[in-house]
């Protein structure tokens, strides 16, 4: 929806919180500046592993009552105690205790996630052509989630978010030498992010938080050394989608929740089938559709190192003014988590873990050193089944998390951490732009408008 933002520069006087006085007025949402720039050069990236597995959904089912348990602590020597609990009980357990609540004609059916299917269930995405090799039964939310494999139906290129095939050569990422001489060494890792939520099953239209399902963060790396241009950001199969078992992002130092690595090396097929809507049946109510993904924000991110930490930091340009929407998840204008990933190796308990763990080579098993965790680096998100904490953040979590390496102050050449994320954003403000502001989203993703709900910022 039109909006008002601040400026990166404006808001980098006031980092915590942006006020509305800074803003200008947009035409569009997610329009902020007039663009300009050079046609985008051709970029190639490294190729995903292309690795079928169960999804997270479908070891992990989401169960509602259990969604206000506490969230997991982090912990060395010893199992974390579980604060948020991550459902994490086996998908034959869940399967076998749904369909005996559905036999018992339990009333409570339509506002659970998902029911145990009669039979295999062929689901229909709005991406284009399912999978129909699915060898075993899914609830609704697997079924969704677990259809990567699906090839869609190739679109024509628009600019309007409708169903466009991003190839490499259309890349608004662009190699720069000075760039790369002037980015901190302590940024470890930069790129676009997006924020989704799901509804319930049955829900296509969340009213408030309770209607949500599941949530989302979508990360695509681009070169330590790189700058935006115009045009969408090509498909360089490196994309990581993160799935958060809790329906909101962590608000404050107290809030540590647990996030997984769904898919690692994805390509936006595999995006798309996953964000995608389907239907599926089941013993009771017949048919029952699970929605596909709602899109609450955009903009980029930078993981970043200080010390022995590791934080996720963000500047949203998607919305161009946040909402009830994005209150109501704990998104903000700007932010970072600190990041903490768990070694596969030490105990958890059921609802903290995943029935299989990522599968790191040894010698990042070793930089663990025995210990339960360790600060996150972008390696371990080219993992899947990977498992890290995200720890919220204070009003002043963005400038800890941009704070310069010791020394690099001192170089002239170099820029702090964060003068580079803010320079990145505003180069996303113009590509954004360009793209038609909020249907930069669909563009990127190379999703249809048509097919899946507009940025969401009221409920």
């Amino acid at each position: 929806m039109p909006g008002t933002r601040s400026s990166a520069r404006q808001a980098a006087k006031n980092p915590s919180s942006p006020s509305s006085s800074q803003s200008k007025a947009s035409p569009a949402a997610g329009s902020k500046r007039k663009a300009s720039g050079t046609a985008p050069a051709a970029k190639k990236g490294k190729k995903g592993n292309g690795k079928g597995q169960a999804t997270i959904e479908a070891s992990m089912p989401s169960n509602e009552a259990n969604e206000e348990s506490e969230d997991v602590e982090m912990k060395d020597a010893e199992e974390p105690k579980p604060t948020e609990a991550s459902n994490g009980q086996s998908s034959e357990a869940t399967a076998t205790k749904q369909d005996n609540e559905a036999e018992e004609g339990n009333s409570t059916t339509e506002e659970r996630k998902e029911d145990a299917p009669a039979e295999k269930p062929e689901p229909r995405t709005n991406g284009g052509a399912g999978d129909e090799n699915k060898a075993e039964e899914k609830n609704g939310l697997e079924s969704i989630m677990d259809n990567a494999a699906g090839k869609g139906e190739d679109r024509q290129i628009t600019e309007e978010g409708t169903g466009s095939k991003v190839s490499q050569a259309d890349n608004a990422v662009e190699d720069s030498s000075k760039r790369e001489e002037a980015t901190p060494s302590n940024i470890l890792e930069k790129g676009i992010i997006y924020f989704f939520f799901r509804g319930r099953v049955g829900i296509n239209e969340p009213s408030d938080v309770n209607d949500i399902a599941r949530s989302y963060i979508v990360l695509r790396p681009i070169p330590h050394g790189a700058k935006l241009s115009e045009g969408p950001i090509g498909d360089t199969n490196n994309v990581r989608m993160l799935s958060l078992p809790k329906k909101v992002l962590p608000v404050s130092p107290k809030d540590r929740f647990m996030t997984f690595v769904e898919r690692a090396n994805a390509s936006l097929e595999d995006v798309k089938q996953q964000l995608s809507s389907s239907d599926y049946s089941t013993k009771t109510v017949g048919v029952r559709h699970t929605p596909a993904a709602t899109p609450i924000g955009e903009g980029v991110y930078a993981i970043t190192k200080t010390g022995r930490e590791t934080h996720l930091a963000y500047i949203l340009t998607i919305p161009s003014e946040l909402g009830e929407v994005q209150n109501g998840v704990g998104l903000r204008q700007r932010g970072s988590y600190l990041t903490s990933a768990k070694n596969p190796e030490t105990a958890a308990p059921a609802n903290a873990s995943l029935p299989q763990g990522p599968e790191y080579p040894k010698e990042i098993l070793d930089e663990f050193r025995g210990r339960g965790w360790m600060p996150l680096e972008p390696k371990l998100l080219d993992y899947e089944n990977t498992q890290f904490l995200i720890i919220g953040h204070t009003d002043h979590a963005l400038k800890k998390a941009a704070q310069p390496q010791d020394g690099e102050d001192q170089k002239p050449e170099k820029e702090t951490p964060l003068e580079e994320i803010e320079k990145l954003e505003h180069e996303d403000e113009i590509r954004v732009e360009h793209l038609k502001g909020d249907d930069a989203i669909f563009t990127d993703l190379g999703l249809s408008a048509q097919e899946y709900p507009r940025v969401q910022t009221t409920w």
